[in-house]
């Protein structure tokens, strides 16, 4: 009887598990997570969960019954330290043996540190697992003012969330913009406009030279030499992903474990899904490694489908992406990253925004702020190649819908 072991026990890891008993697999599927808790939804914790007294069952994928019931074995509490591809088998922590017909690695993405002094005191917080955020939780709820290094999703889901505690929150970001790696200028802009009405102290171009203090973190000083007082410093820096497993199995990895089209790597018995893997995308130029839930979720089905051998198609899902920023939604679809021309539709509404983003006459993707239903309509364009023209978005009167409605007409 075939046997599956899932490196992972994380959104990715526990996809793949669930969608194999649902498509009637029958072997042995086995998950094995360094985190002793169950697979658990990540996005709330930089949000409600931290601000809030929310329970942790509140953040389980599945309860307890659901794996003794669909009969997948949760290892919680240990990992996988090698891989003998020869012998088919991965060893774990615990130093015991596990012979695999097909091996999974989901193992995520973990927090880049900083080199610099402090980073190790008392009152220093990153932010990845549930264990992490309890432990902010109760750091923020001690706290007057916080420091967060980072501009990315993390620090300013972060900051807007303590914001609404009353908290004091200064936010330093090396770059000269938030969001820098994920999003157009534009809305990069926006969100430093709403962030500082929201009372957060954001600082751009503002490079951390050290967390002060001695028995416990007493603040930060960035370049230029000044120090500012926080009680907690949360560190927000990006994540590296994990793949010094595979590499370490003699799999190729560059900014990931790199697979094929099918999520496989070099050794045909073995896969890498989510934050961990690097991909060739049709929404890109070149490889990508992409974080989110949607590209979790959607890698770890096809790769069932693949061991069930039910997949015909390559991945090629429309990537799509969100952030809760206080009372701001801010919903991507397609790698923006790359845009060389953005056009942002006159809306009349401060707190709303859509913004296309074009390289060249090509349509990359829609960043939207509190404008779903623009966003679902992006998914629709990019997942059936319908054609949005630089001109069109430029006028004044564009009504996407309308437009989609015209395409979706003169297809028939």
């Amino acid at each position: 009887m075939a046997s599956v072991v899932i490196a992972g026990g994380g959104q990715a890891g526990f996809q793949v598990a669930a969608s194999l008993r649902q498509a009637g697999f029958d072997g042995a599927v086995t998950i094995v997570s360094e985190e002793a808790r169950l697979a658990y939804q990540r996005p709330p914790l930089s949000k409600t969960y931290i601000k809030t007294d929310a329970a942790f069952d509140s953040l389980l994928l599945r309860p307890e019954s659901f794996y003794e019931k669909n009969e997948i074995q949760f290892r919680g509490g240990e990992r996988v330290t090698a891989i003998d591809r020869a012998a088919a088998t991965v060893t774990l922590s615990t130093g015991e043996a596990l012979a695999y017909d097909h091996l999974v690695l989901a193992t995520g993405a973990a927090n880049r540190s900083l080199p610099v002094a402090g980073a190790d005191l008392p009152g220093v917080y990153q932010l990845r697992s549930a264990e992490d955020a309890e432990a902010l939780r109760a750091g923020v709820h001690a706290a007057s003012r916080i420091a967060i290094v980072g501009g990315g999703f993390i620090g300013l889901e972060v900051a807007a969330a303590v914001r609404t505690l009353g908290k004091d929150v200064v936010l330093v970001e090396a770059a000269d913009r938030l969001m820098g790696r994920a999003v157009s200028r534009q809305v990069s802009a926006f969100f430093l406009d709403r962030h500082r009405e929201m009372g957060t102290d954001v600082r751009l171009s503002t490079p951390l030279q050290a967390i002060t203090g001695t028995k416990r973190a007493g603040g930060v000083t960035v370049a230029g030499g000044e120090t500012i007082p926080a009680d907690i410093v949360l560190i927000a820096a990006g994540v590296k992903p994990n793949d010094q497993l595979a590499r370490a199995a003699g799999l190729a990895t560059d900014n990931g474990i790199l697979v094929d089209g099918f999520m496989t790597t070099a050794d045909p018995k073995i896969f890498a899904i989510g934050d961990c893997a690097a991909f060739d995308s049709p929404f890109a130029d070149a490889r990508v490694r992409l974080e989110s839930v949607q590209n979790a979720v959607d890698q770890a089905k096809l790769v069932a489908a693949r061991i069930m051998g039910t997949a015909s198609e390559p991945y090629r899902s429309v990537p799509w992406f969100w952030s809760d920023q206080g009372p701001f939604k801010l919903q991507i679809v397609g790698l923006t990253a790359g845009a060389d021309h953005v056009e942002l539709a006159k809306l009349g509404d401060e707190g709303k925004l859509i913004a296309y983003c074009f390289k060249g006459d090509r349509l990359l993707g829609i960043e939207t702020v509190n404008r779903p239903g623009e966003h679902m309509l992006g998914r629709r364009i990019l997942g059936q190649d319908l054609k949005v023209a630089r001109e069109d978005v430029a006028h004044h009167a564009f009504d996407l819908k309308a437009h989609v409605a015209r395409l979706a007409e003169a297809a028939q």
